[in-house]
């Protein structure tokens, strides 16, 4: 079993660039899927920026070269959160 780095946890992001005619759609299952391999406590915007970094100037039209980029200008947009973490706590 091929190991990963330590931005790419278990080679999903790697492997997900050598699928031939891999889809928008499963790019995004795979990006889920490696987001929630990260460790407790990691900085992910950090993490997605070095992979942004390693793969959009070989690969910038690859569907994961944009779920990633999505994903880091999603991290970085500010504003009100909903959900859980907008109720006060006791």
């Amino acid at each position: 079993m091929k190991k990963g780095t330590p931005e790419d946890p278990k080679g999903l992001i790697s492997e997900a660039y050598r699928i031939e005619g891999i889809t928008a759609g499963e790019c995004r299952t795979i990006f889920l899927d490696w987001a929630l391999s990260l460790p407790d406590g990691a900085d992910s915007r950090a993490v997605l920026a070095v992979l942004v970094d390693r793969y959009a100037t070989d690969a910038p039209d690859h569907p994961m070269t944009q779920v990633m980029r999505e994903g880091l200008q999603a991290m970085t947009r500010t504003g009100r959160r909903g959900g859980w973490r907008s109720r006060p706590r006791d």
